[in-house]
């Protein structure tokens, strides 16, 4: 048998006195790939930062390299130790270059300390080209997109020559061809005997990386299996307690009158988008596809006002509107869940109420006043409708899994009274079960009226939800079909059509 690199047993952790962990268990052996699964809010997360010294557990025994771990871990603690980590979400200091990312806390330096700047890029490029990444290690790291903002941190982790490698859903921004590269360097980290820790909500991606998997539910351990002698469907009847018969709930009802016409649309930002035209209806689910750069996120943000449009026109109902801020779109009903809910879509350091609110202070305020008990009750009566995991509306939005993160982007748009709701990625890094949650939110919004798009990289979803299909590729739209007409083969030859 295998190396035991890491024991953990009997892990218990609590937030506020809310548990997140109770009794768990998880190990991991030399030249393996051992997937951790489990819903958002499963305890997964958590595990692995208590693995990697981010938090500290409240009991349990920790074994690393057949060492008894006594003390609380610290990050530097568990680095020494030979755990590394790629978080979820991404840990990059946005000012630096990619190669003083990759080395942060680690810089190469001549004999009296200066910098060898040099010699730290020239190491950098060596993690990049394994990763068959074309970026000067020298850009600064907030000048690429996030699919390669992603493959920096995955850089950062092997530069640390880790025995234990944690990936917390490493491949939710990668293009495919990305993907495939990272899956060569797992296998080269198999043969070296190294072991991986995976997390990942596309079970797809599975059966071609993981030896075994340990499934968690509502913070408590549930089973580990060899991963050749069990079935997706039996790993999410695990997860989630339940069969899901339904993996896109997709209703069908006659589409109304235009809401939204987009004429002629361009914008600079980003790879830009040129000359792009398409009408949307009340009542329908408009998804766009391309691939990576194809221009899906840049025609959002200038529709929503997060970009300057060039030139073009937008008629909201028939009439000619000028969107020049999110704050027009939203005075008009346009509504946009961005890409990065982190980044844009969130005020992390906020409570739930306060985030779930913003948009809608006007109806929770008198004299300019926030009335506390008001938000309170609007706020709590949000979570429930969208089964958002929390211990109440005060819990900060940074304390949440990235699935109910995003069910508070949703939510607080629902709070207001829309004509077009913007989805951009509205399912990436959230588990199954909390995806069918999302997909039957947007089926609410086309039963209401309300005309809905959303931008996805996952051609099933886009098949599954939508009633029509714009492919776009480099800034340009390339097809309009209507979903029951097409396939994926047939999506993908107009996503590569320059």
């Amino acid at each position: 048998m295998s190396e035991v690199l890491l024991q953990a047993e009997h892990i218990n952790k609590a937030f506020s006195g809310v548990p997140a962990l109770e009794d768990v268990q998880f190990d991991l052996r030399s030249g393996e790939v051992h997937a951790l699964l489990g819903e958002n809010g499963a305890g997964k997360s958590t595990l692995m930062k208590i693995i990697s010294g981010v938090y500290t557990r409240d009991s349990g025994e920790i074994v690393i390299g057949g060492e008894k771990i006594t003390h609380d871990l610290s990050p530097q603690s568990a680095q020494s130790m030979g755990v590394g980590i790629i978080h979820q979400e991404l840990n990059l200091c946005p000012h630096l270059t990619v190669a003083e990312n990759i080395f942060l806390n680690r810089e190469f330096a001549h004999t009296f300390g200066v910098l060898n700047e040099k010699k730290q890029n020239e190491a950098a490029k060596m993690y990049l080209d394994q990763l068959n990444l074309d970026i000067d290690p020298a850009t600064p790291t907030n000048k690429l997109p996030v699919s390669k903002q992603q493959m920096v941190e995955i850089c950062k982790t092997l530069s640390m020559n880790a025995n234990i490698v944690i990936m917390d859903e490493p491949t939710s921004a990668l293009t495919e061809k990305e993907i495939e590269d990272l899956f060569s360097v797992i296998a080269v980290l198999k043969k070296k005997g190294k072991g991986v820790i995976y997390i990942s909500h596309r079970l797809e991606e599975l059966s071609r990386i993981v030896d075994r998997v340990t499934i968690l539910r509502d913070g408590r351990y549930v089973k580990t299996l060899e991963f050749i002698k069990t079935s997706l469907p039996e790993i999410i009847s695990l997860m989630v307690g339940r069969t899901l018969n339904e993996k896109f709930p997709r209703i069908e009802l006659p589409r109304g009158e235009k809401v939204l016409e987009v004429k002629n649309l361009s914008s600079s930002y980003g790879v830009g988008v040129k000359d792009v035209s398409f009408t949307l209806y009340k009542g329908e689910i408009l998804a766009f596809a391309g691939l990576m750069g194809a221009g899906r996120t840049e025609t959002m943000r200038a529709i929503s006002g997060a970009d300057k449009m060039r030139r073009g026109e937008l008629l909201l109902n028939g009439k000619p509107v000028k969107i020049k801020s999110p704050k027009d779109a939203i005075s008009m009903g346009l509504f946009c869940a961005p890409e990065d809910r982190k980044r844009d879509g969130l005020c992390v350091r906020m409570t739930l109420a306060e985030n779930i609110t913003l948009p809608s202070l006007d109806s929770i305020s008198k004299f300019g006043v926030i009335l506390k008990k008001l938000e309170g009750e609007k706020s709590q009566k949000m979570i429930t409708s969208l089964r958002i995991k929390t211990p109440g509306v005060n819990q900060y939005v940074r304390n949440l899994s990235g699935g109910n993160q995003q069910k508070v982007v949703v939510g607080k748009w629902l709070m207001r009274n829309a004509q077009v709701v913007i989805f951009d990625e509205p399912t990436r890094g959230i588990d199954v079960a909390s995806k069918i949650e999302i997909y039957n939110i947007i089926n609410d919004l086309k039963r209401s009226g309300i005309g809905v798009m959303f931008v996805s990289s996952e051609l099933p979803e886009v098949l599954g939800m939508s009633d029509r299909i714009i492919v776009m590729c480099n800034g340009k739209i390339t097809k309009e079909l209507f979903t029951k007409d097409t396939n994926q083969e047939e999506i993908l030859h107009y996503a590569t059509q320059y």
